[in-house]
């Protein structure tokens, strides 16, 4: 239990920080389309709460929701996504993008990694 809230924690930090709960695409787009970070990440959470609420109840209605889990993550999630916001305040533009590419090469590479490992 306390394993997953404190993942949740570790998620909703990097979720709440770079808008990659679900709208990875989102947060680059709306840059390009010069919005500043700090909008294009809340931005995206608008997305990604709509979406999510929307895919939950598809994947409910299938069977496809551990409830105890997703609520242990939820508990963690919510708490760190506080924080997320305010580390967000100090962290500049060019050093968020950075940040942003190096979560989105290295979730990619774990990624390919992980289907390597499973043929």
């Amino acid at each position: 239990m306390i394993i997953a809230i404190g993942l949740g924690i570790l998620i909703g930090i990097l979720s709440s920080g770079s808008g990659l709960g679900g709208g990875f695409m989102v947060v680059p787009f709306l840059l390009h389309l010069g919005k500043e970070v700090k909008v294009a990440v809340g931005t995206s959470f608008l997305f990604v709460f709509m979406v999510a609420v929307s895919s939950l109840v598809g994947h409910s209605r299938v069977g496809n929701v551990d409830w105890k889990a997703g609520t242990l993550l939820a508990l963690g999630g919510i708490l760190g996504a506080q924080l997320g916001p305010f580390l967000l305040e100090y962290i500049s533009d060019q050093n968020f993008k950075r940040i942003f590419a190096f979560l989105l090469i290295g979730t990619g590479l774990w990624l390919f990694y992980q289907s390597r490992i499973s043929l």
